[in-house]
């Protein structure tokens, strides 16, 4: 009995130490199987007497069931350690990740975040938004504001033209905004504050021109403007809108038939690296061009010249997008590339303002 108790604590210490069910089958083999030591003991029993039979029997076949039992509990350690671990090596996340709202994923595109920038900047000087439709006539397009019959830019190869009407006169796809300022002119009366916002339209295609892109002008008639002002005006916009706390800049004649006298306007800035930087540097950089309203166009929409003067200005939406926010090529403003918008793009819930910052 001393030795089987001896086996069976030898094969119990087997059983525990046995670290993979592999391990554990050898033990049970050694123990239970057809020649193991537990089953060479119950062999033996045939050959003992009834009262041997009756005491070792009883010992052996308690043996047998302690160590079965072991196996058992052993077996369910090992069979739930070894899922554990395969859950661990074979994790698969089944779940989809949260989607980003309308609001984070949904990007303003460039030219729509300048256009709020820059009605920001003018309203904030008092200057009303005023439209006009993308087909003008040739007489709001051209004649109005001042361009003599042949000027090249009436040419086919400069503007859009419909077929000619029955009467001989021709729709256009406005070249500028300038027509909303006739129209303006021409149903309000000064004193006139207002800036135009829009689409136009040339034949020109590469990569700083393309067949349709987007201009400002602003407008201001009353009795006593002067150039002065638009100089201040175009000095506090530039501030503003390039987010510096200086900036030169520089006037140079110039000829539109619009205005009289006509001028040019540089920027200060520095070239550095494939960017430019402004306020800063000894370079200079055309931006717009600007002057006082010719008296012309003052009378060709009934306002008197010797009471009323006034002065404008136009600048490109696009270039000075591309410009800011450092766009290389003017045709990728319009390729709706969703990767490009992702990048050069702006939250829709971050609105520019004069006090928070336009470009945040």
């Amino acid at each position: 009995m001393t030795d089987l108790a001896q086996l069976q604590a030898q094969i119990i210490t087997d059983i525990a130490a046995a670290a993979d069910e592999a391990a554990l089958e050898a033990v049970r083999v050694a123990a239970l199987g057809k020649k193991g030591s537990i089953s060479a003991l119950l062999a033996t029993l045939g050959k003992m007497s009834p009262d041997e039979r009756k005491t070792q029997g009883a010992a052996i076949n308690q043996a047998k069931d302690e160590v079965s039992q072991a196996l058992a509990a052993r077996r369910d350690v090992l069979k739930s350690a070894a899922l554990d671990a395969r859950l661990a090596s074979e994790t698969v996340d089944v779940t989809l990740p949260l989607r980003d709202t309308a609001a984070e994923a949904g990007r303003i595109h460039p030219l729509s975040q300048v256009w709020d920038e820059l009605t920001t900047i003018f309203a904030d000087m008092g200057f009303s938004v005023a439209e006009g439709p993308d087909i003008e006539t040739d007489d709001y397009n051209f004649t109005k504001l001042n361009f003599p019959e042949g000027h090249p830019a009436r040419e086919m190869h400069d503007t859009f033209f419909f077929h000619p009407k029955e009467d001989g006169s021709r729709m256009l796809l406005r070249t500028h905004t300038s027509p909303v300022q006739v129209r303006t002119m021409l149903s309000q009366k000064p004193p006139i504050r207002v800036i135009c916002p829009g689409r136009t339209y040339r034949i020109d295609s590469d990569a700083t021109h393309t067949p349709q892109f987007h201009q400002v002008e602003g407008l201001v008639i009353d009795k006593h403007s002067h150039l002065g002002h638009l100089k201040w005006i175009l000095h506090e916009f530039c501030k503003a809108f390039f987010e510096v706390d200086h900036i030169n800049m520089r006037f140079r004649p110039s000829f539109f038939p619009f205005t009289e006298p006509s001028l040019e306007v540089d920027i200060q800035c520095r070239r550095d690296k494939g960017e430019i930087r402004f306020g800063e540097g000894e370079d200079w950089l055309e931006i717009l061009g600007c002057g006082m309203v010719h008296p012309n166009v003052l009378r060709a929409c009934g306002i008197d010249p010797d009471e009323y003067q006034g002065f404008a200005w136009g600048m490109g939406i696009d270039r000075i997008a591309m410009l800011k926010y450092g766009i290389a090529d003017l045709r990728q403003l319009f390729d709706s590339d969703v990767r490009w918008l992702s990048h050069y793009g702006f939250k829709p819930l971050e609105v520019p303002t004069l006090a928070g910052g336009l470009s945040t």
